[in-house]
């Protein structure tokens, strides 16, 4: 059950997105064949990321290899086959890495009070995590891909906040996409749009100095 605890903390639960704020994709492989194909820094990803492609990836509907065959029909007209297949395959396997500072702060949080991760992600998820060795890192990872609901879809917001225990106006949700900080704060959460790890310094000031 869902509570709202008096602690005299501004929040009792971190819910925090896991791409562009912990972890990030080496894309230079990927960059490298877009100029060798002549297409603009951007193109693959652009047709990758579109709703209509990312979203069946992000609810567990289909394989990544059946992604990259979406990317390939995306990019039809502008490269050949054989060279779409290879600029999708490159974006499904850029190599990542988790940012060190970020898992640090976090790892702060966590001694505090519950830490969440809430992500649009596949259902390659928890092996990535293991990859990166962040099997561990959160108290509750909650997955597009094993939930059914993608962000800004306000039933992952819930669902993430149950898992924490506590209740959504009790939550701090941390996101690197206002689309997804605005359905957080629509729920009664704080909103932090994250670019930098200097944009947690504020908002967790009350957990990091103690």
């Amino acid at each position: 059950m869902t509570t709202s605890k008096i602690s005299g903390r501004p929040v009792d639960a971190v819910l925090c997105d896991l791409d562009n704020v912990i972890r990030f994709y080496d894309t230079t492989q990927l960059a490298n064949l877009e100029r060798g194909a002549g297409l603009t820094e951007g193109t693959t990803a652009r047709v990758a990321f579109a709703p209509e492609t990312d979203l069946p990836l992000l609810l567990g509907a289909i394989t990544k290899q059946q992604w990259v065959e979406s990317i390939v029909v995306g990019l039809e007209g502008q490269v050949p086959t054989a060279q779409a297949r290879e600029l999708g395959t490159a974006l499904a396997k850029a190599p990542f890495w988790a940012d060190d500072v970020v898992v640090t702060m976090l790892l702060q949080v966590r001694a505090h009070m519950p830490l969440v991760l809430v992500t649009n992600a596949t259902v390659e998820l928890e092996d990535d995590l293991a990859s990166l060795g962040l099997a561990d890192f959160a108290d509750h990872v909650v997955s597009s891909a094993r939930v059914g609901v993608a962000k800004p879809d306000r039933k992952i917001y819930e669902i993430a906040a149950e898992q924490a225990g506590v209740a959504s106006n009790r939550c701090l949700f941390v996101d690197d996409r206002l689309e997804n900080i605005e359905a957080a704060i629509e729920l009664g959460m704080t909103g932090v749009h994250y670019r930098e790890p200097a944009d947690l310094h504020g908002p967790l000031r009350f957990l990091l100095d103690s």
